[in-house]
C-alpha cells in the first residue's frame, strides 16, 4: 500500500494478540494513549492528592448507585438485568453492606495509586472488568455495560473538576495529573468493555488464562489490596472535594510507589524512567 513519498510504516498490531494475550492488549493501548514516563511521574508524584480525594469519590460514587432502582437493585440481586423488586427495602449509605461495598472501592482506588509499570497492576485491572461481568466470582456479579461507563465517566468528572480546582497545584501540575488518571481509567474502561463485547469471540478458545485468588474480594492472589479500611469520610459531597484537598505543599508524600526498589519484570517497566530529551512536569 502507497502511504506517500516519506511516510513512515504504521506500527503493526496483532489483532489477535489483542483479544488472547493481556500484555499485548495493554502494550497497544499504552502506545495509543502515549500512556509515558511523563505520566509515571505524574502519578507517582501526585499519589498524595489522589489518595486525598478517595473518601468523598467513594461516597459521591455509592450515593449516586443508590440513587437509580437500577443500580441500588443489583446490591440486592449481583445483577442489573434482573429487574424484579427485591423483598426486603432498597439499601441505603448506613446500611452495613454499603458499608462493605464502600471498603471494596476505597482499595480499588488506592490500588490506581500503585506501581503501574508492573505487570500485576494492570493483571488486577483487568480482574476488574472481569468480575463484573459474572466470572472469576464464586457468587456471579453481573452489571450490564451501560452502567459500568456511566459510573466510570461519573468517576472522571469527579476527578477532573477536583483537580482543576485545587488551590495551591499549579496549572502544568493538574494538567499532567489529569491527563495520566484518565489515561488508567480508560484503560480501565476498556477492561470493563472486553468482557461485555462480542469483539474477538471468534478467539474465545485462545484466549490467555490468568492466575487469579478466586477468594475473597480486595485479595489479589495472595496479596492483599493496599488501602485504609478506617470509617468513610462525611465528605460526601462535591464542596467538600475543593474544601478539604489544599494540604501544604511541603507535606511528605506517602511511599507506597517505587520502581527503584524492586525489580520488574513486567515489559512496560522502561517507561517509569524518564527519557532525558523530555520536558519534566514537575520542573520549576
Amino acid at each position: 500500500m502507497d502511504y506517500g513519498a516519506g511516510s513512515p510504516e504504521p506500527i503493526h498490531v496483532d489483532r489477535k494478540l489483542l483479544y488472547t494475550s493481556l500484555e499485548e492488549r495493554i502494550k497497544y493501548l499504552h502506545k495509543f494513549l502515549d500512556f509515558n514516563s511523563g505520566d509515571i511521574e505524574a502519578l507517582m508524584t501526585g499519589t498524595k492528592y489522589i489518595k486525598q480525594l478517595i473518601p468523598a469519590v467513594v461516597n459521591l460514587v455509592y450515593k449516586k448507585l443508590l440513587q437509580f432502582d437500577i443500580t441500588s437493585r443489583a446490591f440486592h440481586t449481583r445483577t442489573t438485568a434482573d429487574e424484579t423488586e427485591p423483598d426486603e427495602d432498597y439499601l441505603h449509605e448506613e446500611t452495613p453492606k454499603i458499608k462493605r461495598r464502600k471498603m471494596f472501592l476505597r482499595w480499588y482506588l488506592t490500588r490506581l495509586c500503585q506501581d503501574p509499570t508492573t505487570m500485576d497492576f494492570w493483571r488486577y485491572l483487568n480482574k476488574v472488568g472481569m468480575m463484573h461481568s459474572g466470572q472469576v466470582r464464586q457468587s456471579p456479579l453481573h452489571i450490564e455495560y451501560i452502567h459500568i461507563g456511566a459510573c466510570m465517566g461519573y468517576i472522571q468528572d469527579i476527578w477532573i473538576e477536583a483537580m482543576m480546582s485545587h488551590p495551591q497545584l499549579s496549572l502544568r501540575r493538574k494538567i499532567a495529573l489529569v491527563r495520566a488518571v484518565n489515561k488508567i481509567l480508560w484503560i480501565q474502561n476498556d477492561l470493563f468493555a472486553r468482557y461485555h463485547s462480542s469483539d474477538g469471540d471468534e478467539f474465545a478458545d485462545e484466549i490467555s488464562e490468568f492466575n487469579y485468588d478466586e477468594g475473597q474480594e480486595g485479595y489479589l492472589g495472595d496479596k492483599r489490596i493496599l488501602g485504609s479500611s478506617s470509617g468513610s469520610s462525611t465528605e460526601d459531597d462535591r464542596s467538600s472535594i475543593s474544601g478539604g484537598l489544599a494540604p501544604s505543599l511541603n507535606s511528605v508524600a506517602p511511599s507506597i510507589i517505587s520502581t527503584t526498589s524492586k525489580v520488574s519484570v513486567c515489559p512496560f517497566a522502561e517507561i517509569g524512567k524518564a527519557n532525558s530529551t523530555e520536558t519534566k512536569i514537575w520542573a520549576n
